[in-house]
């Protein structure tokens, strides 16, 4: 197992702002070699930019490769994606599904013992299991570099909220699967889903959507999650001490999910 030296490559996608950023100054502290990647090249101090589509395969191919020539691949933190209110449906499986995958396949070549990748899934991804079993949809998410998945995924969706949560749950089902793959390498795979967070995408979805109100007075703990307090989750499953820890998701909302069932129950 390599340990985090000025050789390691951390890679951190969604790295502008919100919770992305977070978790770059958790990790712009450690002895790393961090690649920040966004839409547009963030410009953020110990760290090595880069502009990345993670819908595009080409793109993201080159992502890698450039984390490759960087030194040792230690950790992927993957938080980039669009919410309910930035796209439709089908752009919205098109980046927050399709681009995790392509990603975990992109890495994956790199991964050695000790590396490991923690992907952003979100609690609308078990929250979408509150309204009961869907063998269907749950198929439908489980291959989604197959043709024709974005066309398929489309025309089940007029919604683009349920669409996210249907999405992120495709995440989850991604990182399961390529922890085995991971795994045959040395590496593990994770997945953390946030609840209601105070971020700048997090505040859009607040003031467009009447539910978020609702989650946020059924949540245990009383308030809104901080980006940090995301990050700090991302850091500990990247760390060795979580080294038995892979193929899973951590439910990072303050109990949301448990007082939404509860509401639910009446």
């Amino acid at each position: 197992m390599h340990p985090a030296s000025q050789l390691s490559v951390v890679v951190v996608t969604g790295a502008a702002r919100g919770m992305g950023r977070a978790c770059v100054e958790r990790f712009r502290h450690e002895a790393t070699r961090v690649l920040a990647v966004d839409l547009d090249t963030p410009t953020i101090e110990d760290t090595t930019g880069l502009a990345c589509d993670i819908s595009d395969p080409e793109a993201v191919r080159t992502l890698a490769d450039q984390a490759r020539e960087l030194g040792a691949f230690r950790t992927l933190v993957h938080a980039a994606g669009i919410s309910p209110t930035m796209a439709r449906a089908r752009r919205i499986f098109e980046v927050d599904l399709v681009g995790t995958q392509l990603l975990l396949d992109a890495f994956e070549p790199l991964a050695e013992p000790g590396s490991s990748a923690v992907c952003f899934a979100s609690s609308a991804a078990h929250q979408v299991s509150l309204l009961g079993p869907d063998p269907t949809l749950d198929a439908l998410i489980e291959d989604p570099t197959s043709e024709g998945f974005l066309d398929r995924a489309a025309s089940q969706f007029d919604d683009s909220g349920l669409a996210y949560g249907w999405a992120k749950r495709g995440v989850i089902r991604a990182v399961a699967r390529a922890a085995v793959t991971w795994g045959h390498r040395g590496g593990r795979v994770n997945s953390v889903s946030p609840g209601l967070i105070d971020t700048g995408m997090g505040r859009q979805e607040f003031e467009a959507q009447p539910i978020m109100q609702v989650m946020l007075d059924n949540t245990p703990v009383g308030r809104l999650g901080r980006a940090d307090e995301v990050a700090a989750v991302v850091q500990f499953l990247a760390s060795d001490e979580a080294s038995f820890l892979s193929g899973i998701d951590v439910l990072v909302d303050g109990g949301c999910l448990e007082g939404l069932r509860e509401l639910m129950r009446g």
